[in-house]
């Protein structure tokens, strides 16, 4: 490749699709040599669908099946030869029906063959606003319908980036704010969110879709102080946080958000209540059981006041899930290089 490997959060979900729908073989050096495509494909395998293997292959269902597997893998083998196949013989307009079809597959509630569909089209066309919009759209729509914790957390983290980068190159682009304001929103960036739906109010004259913005922005006045509270301890502020954040620590609305209880805790630590904490640690875990950094802060903390019997505890919880982790992780990484 003629590109460093590009991290991919979602591919081990997707890259599996490669394998089941494709073979790999090589067209002929007599074809390659009359189409004057041997600069770009001598020695490179070309997929072909599993389901179409006895049937003859088109120009155009070459150039499909590879943008499929390319959406599937970024940093497939051959990605490179491929697009540039498809722009040889397409140029651009062959990402506009790719798109129809990313949109034909979303309709049918299709999420993921509606991701690989975009990722492909901002592969071949990276200016393609679009494109950008489209996938981060399919990727909200698969982890809104995942009950995976790790998948929900990869697709909601790539539809926020596709966002992002749409509001960059399009700025003017009201429907790119309107979305990444719930991607802010759903990651608990309340701030972020705050501002970027106002920019979509100055932008939008959709008065059904301003009044459900104006609404929502109604609703986060609280949340942001409290975002505004984690800021202020992140940034070593103890006394400030913790005088924004106490006052919610019995508010039904907000006291089982497992980060209050966290910050909350750091702020306790750094100004020695240490009873206090404990309790501020431990609700995080009631809350979110699996949470190393507790742990960590936890642990610490058990050594500073010299509990030794309950530093050991934790310790030895915090190997066992990050153990646990990294068994998941190879699993899934095992998978995914089988796939390649």
């Amino acid at each position: 490749m003629s590109e460093e490997m590009r991290s991919d959060r979602v591919g081990e979900y997707l890259i599996p699709k490669v394998q089941e729908e494709f073979l790999f073989d090589e067209l002929s050096d007599g074809y390659l040599g009359k189409t004057g495509l041997s600069d770009i494909l001598s020695g490179v395998p070309v997929p072909i669908r599993k389901s179409g293997i006895s049937q003859g292959m088109t120009t155009l269902d070459i150039a499909r099946n590879m943008a499929y597997v390319i959406g599937c893998d970024i940093n497939f083998k051959y990605k490179d030869n491929y697009i540039s196949y498809i722009k040889r013989m397409f140029k651009k307009d062959f990402v506009l029906p790719l798109l129809n079809e990313g949109v034909d597959y979303a309709d049918k509630d299709d999420y993921e063959s509606a991701c690989i569909i975009f990722r492909a089209c901002i592969q071949i066309d990276p200016d393609n606003k679009d494109g950008f919009y489209c996938y981060g759209r399919a990727c909200k729509d698969a982890y809104e319908n995942s009950d995976d914790e790790d998948y929900l957390g990869r697709f909601k983290a790539e539809s926020l980036e596709a966002f992002e980068h749409l509001t960059l190159m399009a700025g003017d682009f009201d429907m790119g704010f309107y979305f990444l304001g719930f991607g802010y929103l759903n990651m608990g960036l309340y701030i972020k969110a705050k501002l970027t739906w106002e920019r979509f109010l100055e932008l939008s004259k959709d008065s059904e879709l301003r009044t459900e913005i104006e609404e929502l922005l109604s609703k986060l006045h609280e949340p942001c102080k409290i975002e505004e509270g984690y800021n202020h301890v992140l940034g070593g502020r103890f006394a400030e946080g913790i005088e924004i954040l106490e006052p919610y620590r019995d508010d039904p609305r907000f006291n089982k958000w497992w980060p209050l209880w966290y910050y909350l805790g750091v702020a306790y630590k750094d100004i020695s209540e240490e009873n206090k904490a404990e309790e501020a640690f431990l609700k995080v875990l009631a809350i979110s059981p699996s949470n190393v950094e507790t742990m960590k802060e936890l642990a610490n903390l058990y050594k500073a006041i010299g509990n030794i019997e309950k530093e050991n505890k934790y310790r030895q919880k915090i190997v066992i899930v990050e153990n646990n982790m990294e068994l998941d992780r190879q699993e899934k990484g095992e998978l995914t290089s089988s796939m390649s």
